[in-house]
């Protein structure tokens, strides 16, 4: 951190309208670094669905250990309308996640002034919570088969693999998280005891084992699907939620929607003693390839949460600060494809205008 220093951010802008985005996310990142002293050397890849086509190749391992070298992975969307489901997202977005072991997927839930949202009498002073999702156990583990595929007697079996190692870090993370934020002082953990009872003990017995380390942060515990509820009826509530992957996988796209939408909703996958890759919460909507009409808000907010977790908190809080006058003063109409009253391109220019300006 500080004058002079430079990071190495390795770029995967992926499918779909991934180019745009993170173009425009660059935009913003790179005038960020400009104001507060600091450099971005980038190293740019062509992983994603075009080039699995041509080659049949998703990630090979040349490229994991060349990740281990950056400072951190900036990526825009992954997913091609020809290519199987599931394909690209497990070769290469989870295979990154595991091999780089970013076992914290972090997801701030907040809303800014001026964008539309479908919880009635919430504004921005309710919806303002982060989500700490554990990113490389549970069900997306791997850990399974089917038996007799194909057949009417077929069985399938994914297991929900839960260690005392991976609950504990991601937890002690969440607490850590809490004391840092000092807002409401609240870990909730996010699950669902009352039927998964063997993981669920674990994620109780453990939060409740490590509390006694963060006397300040106050422990509450919430059914995942009471959790649901509350999000929608009353999110100020929450403070930071500390969950499972899967858990963690669907309840923020719920909260996605309580903030604006997936155009405005970032993530990180964190590693806090590695490498780690942030992105936008959603897809590559191919439809709207090449069209300049993609929202980049949330590939601009996830660069901002790069920038944060590098320790250049104040080029953080500049990018998050010209989000909320492009919202707020009226600057962008809509979060939606095509609505927002200027193109993909012009979206990334005004919020480097206003990084600068800041």
């Amino acid at each position: 951190m500080g004058a002079g220093k430079t990071y190495k951010i390795g770029v995967i802008p992926g499918d779909g309208i991934g180019a745009e985005i993170i173009s425009a996310g660059m935009k913003v990142v790179r005038a960020a670094s400009e104001k507060f002293g600091f450099s971005l050397e980038t190293v740019d890849y062509d992983f994603g669905g075009d080039r699995y086509l041509k080659t049949g190749e998703t990630l090979p391992d040349s490229a994991i250990t060349e990740f281990r070298k950056l400072d951190s992975i900036y990526l825009g969307a992954v997913g091609h309308p020809d290519v199987a489901p599931g394909i690209l997202e497990k070769e290469i977005l989870l295979r990154i996640r595991f091999e780089l072991d970013q076992y914290i997927n972090l997801r701030p839930v907040k809303l800014y002034p001026g964008v539309w949202h479908p919880l009635k009498d919430k504004g921005p002073e309710h919806i303002d919570y982060v989500v700490v999702r554990e990113n490389t156990e549970g069900a997306y583990s791997g850990i399974g088969g089917s038996v007799k595929k194909g057949t009417k007697d077929e069985i399938a079996t994914q297991l929900d693999v839960n260690t005392r190692k991976g609950v504990e870090r991601c937890i002690r993370y969440a607490f850590k998280y809490a004391a840092k934020r000092n807002k409401r002082k609240t870990l909730t953990v996010v699950d669902k005891a009352n039927v998964l009872t063997h993981s669920g003990d674990l994620w109780r017995r453990t939060a409740r084992e490590l509390s006694g380390e963060f006397p300040n942060i106050k422990l509450d515990f919430a059914f995942v699907d009471a959790t649901c509820m509350w999000m929608v009826k009353n999110p100020e509530w929450f403070d930071v939620l500390v969950t499972n992957n899967m858990f963690g996988d669907i309840i923020t796209d719920l909260a996605a929607m309580t903030q604006g939408g997936l155009g405005i909703a970032a993530g990180g996958n964190i590693n806090p003693e590695g490498v780690s890759m942030f992105e936008p919460i959603h897809g590559s909507a191919p439809k709207y390839t090449g069209k300049n009409i993609a929202c980049p808000i949330a590939t601009i907010s996830a660069g901002g949460m790069m920038l944060e977790t590098l320790g250049e908190g104040k080029a953080a809080a500049a990018i998050e600060k010209a989000v909320i006058k492009a919202t707020g003063e009226g600057f962008i109409k809509s979060l939606e494809a095509g609505k927002m009253g200027m193109g993909t391109s012009e979206v990334g220019d005004l919020l480097a205008k206003f990084v600068k300006e800041g």
